[in-house]
């Protein structure tokens, strides 16, 4: 591990300076991505800023919604009782990610600013343009079965692992952040960017901006919803294709609908488009698979990871009709309804 620096910023603007004057700084609270990647020397931060004394740790009402601080553990958020009651699809969400021990540590802040999945990423022999950009993407001609089928480019195929980010992306949630320049609002569409030509940077942060909080928008999707994970094993597994689906519902017919895939895309992957299908309409599994393959256009595979198009497919049917019928997907008894 690279040797570094550290201090304990006592408010945000101290942590605001302590990142803008250092380009390696990085913030830690959790820890529990950052950590990992400094023990595999991929990230070499030259100072941590812990941001873990900001008064950042509460969730309060916030116009029709809620202000989650960007330091309220992962557990705390998805056993809140105004989350479980107004926003089940994100508590279902969480808790269909990691394990107890790790959702204990982790906040909401560090949750979206995760580094993108890849077996090579994580493995500094190996060719890597996010790791080291110019270097070449060890994953399109390797082993690639957890890769990306949407938004890739020749520069990157890694996908996002956040099981969290996939549902705020269907809540149309807003990330609030500080930096230099002051305060600024970021829609979750907007967060997260796809690798393009600049796969080594994950987000649209500025230098020297944080977290600060989460805004969730007015309740709209607790009657109709449903996570739906697709793994290799139950427990304690990333994603091969994740499903969060939020319908609001009047007299059997669908008025808004949100649709959001993970394990696919180097962000939560959004296709306003599909959604505008299920609008005005009675759920029906055509219907549904319309829907399907709007999300899904452009989806290419790269050999071990082909069989993830007919996966989503047939996830996002399952995971519309869970929602329509209001028997959201388990995550205590995860076997697939």
């Amino acid at each position: 591990m690279t040797p570094f620096s550290y201090v304990r910023a006592q408010s945000a603007a101290e942590a605001v300076r302590e990142l803008a004057g250092d380009p390696t700084a990085r913030v830690i609270a959790g820890g529990t991505n950052l950590l990992d990647l400094m023990k595999y020397d991929v990230e070499r931060p030259g100072r941590l800023v812990d941001i873990t004394r900001l008064p950042l740790d509460r969730i309060e009402s916030q116009g029709e919604g809620l202000r989650i601080g960007a330091l309220v553990t992962n557990s705390n958020l998805a056993h809140d009782e105004r989350i479980a009651r107004d926003y089940p699809l994100l508590a279902s969400a969480i808790l269909a990610g990691a394990s107890p021990q790790l959702r204990n540590a982790a906040s909401t802040g560090g949750n979206l600013l995760q580094r993108t999945r890849c077996y090579y990423f994580y493995d500094p022999a190996t060719p890597c343009n996010k790791r080291e950009p110019g270097s070449g993407c060890s994953a399109r001609d390797g082993v690639n079965r957890i890769h990306a089928i949407l938004g890739t480019s020749e520069q990157c195929i890694a996908t996002h692992p956040s099981d969290m980010c996939v549902a705020l992306a269907a809540l149309e949630a807003v990330v609030q952040v500080e930096g230099p320049d002051g305060a600024r609002a970021i829609p979750m569409a907007e967060f997260h960017r796809l690798p393009g030509d600049a796969p080594e940077t994950d987000s649209t942060l500025r230098p020297g901006e944080l977290i600060t909080a989460v805004d969730l928008p007015r309740p709209a999707f607790a009657a109709h919803h449903t996570y739906l994970k697709l793994r290799d094993r139950l427990s304690y597994a990333f994603a091969l294709v994740s499903v969060a689906v939020g319908l609001d519902m009047r007299d059997g017919v669908i008025g808004k609908a949100r649709l959001a895939l993970g394990g696919v895309a180097h962000k939560p992957w959004r296709v306003p488009e599909a959604e505008a299908i299920l609008e005005g309409q009675a759920p029906a599994p055509e219907r549904f698979a319309q829907a399907a393959e709007r999300l899904l256009v452009g989806a290419q595979g790269f050999g071990h990871n082909d069989f993830k198009i007919e996966l989503a497919r047939r996830a996002i049917v399952r995971a519309l009709g869970q929602a329509a019928a209001g028997t959201p997907q388990s995550q205590t008894d995860k076997r697939i309804q």
